[in-house]
């Protein structure tokens, strides 16, 4: 279909009485059609042409309106096309810029400097507990700790010479040894040094990813020592239920 150039609702009726068509009224006129009638019927035959040239543009506008609505909805959705590769692109290249320099977008903790001083038992201790051996508490206490960072700068490697169980000697890692002259039994450990060892077990306990119903078990066993009244108070012992 030709389009439409001109709105037809701004045309206006030619004046088909006037000379310019005076041709025009003569062919149609006769014995049963008056000039009148020729006027009318010229008038009547441009109207309804008008009318569907209004009805064809309006139909033309409104093909034109969906048309350029498509067309933008399609340079929308090339243009979020193009910036969701960009946006790829860019974040492509600042996941390759963390995978380059990662120490460089290391996440820093937003916390304070730490008041609690580190706990950090003796190689042998850690040992134990990775393996889930007994081990004594004196290893916590104050003492055991001190006594742990002194040797810290021993290498866990080096090879000694140690006395086994039947008398033998061979060269074991220094991590495989304690010095057995300073650990206190259970039994023995000061109900003070006690206290103190406990909070410091379970949070090696912790470090060495126990169960946490193990952890819950130990510090409740300890908890209940602690409020039980020692029945020893004046050797300031442990009481016989940890003997």
């Amino acid at each position: 279909m030709l389009r439409i150039c001109n709105d037809p609702n701004l045309n206006i009726c030619p004046d088909y009485a006037s000379e310019d068509f005076a041709n025009t009224r003569a062919q149609l006129i006769n014995d049963n059609t008056t000039e009148e009638q020729t006027v009318q019927l010229l008038r009547n035959i441009w109207q309804a042409n008008n009318t569907l040239d209004k009805r064809l543009w309006q139909q033309q506008v409104e093909d034109d309106r969906e048309e350029h609505a498509h067309l933008e909805r399609m340079e929308e959705d090339e243009q979020e096309r193009l910036n969701q590769e960009c946006t790829n692109e860019e974040e492509d290249a600042r996941k390759e810029e963390r995978k380059k320099n990662k120490y460089k977008y290391i996440p820093i903790q937003n916390s304070g400097i730490p008041d609690d001083p580190a706990i950090t038992p003796c190689s042998y201790a850690l040992r134990k507990l990775d393996k889930g051996e007994y081990l004594e508490l004196w290893y916590f206490t104050n003492d055991g700790l001190d006594e742990a960072a002194t040797k810290k700068t021993m290498d866990d490697n080096a090879m000694i010479l140690s006395t086994l169980a039947d008398g033998s000697t061979a060269w074991v890692s220094s991590a495989s040894t304690r010095s057995a002259r300073s650990v206190v039994k259970d039994e023995d450990i000061p109900f003070e040094e006690f206290c103190q060892a406990c909070p410091h077990f379970l949070a090696a306990l912790e470090e060495a990813d126990w169960p946490q119903d193990r952890i819950r078990m130990m510090a409740l066993f300890w908890r209940n020592l602690q409020y039980t009244k020692p029945s020893n108070a004046d050797t300031g012992t442990l009481p016989s239920s940890l003997q």
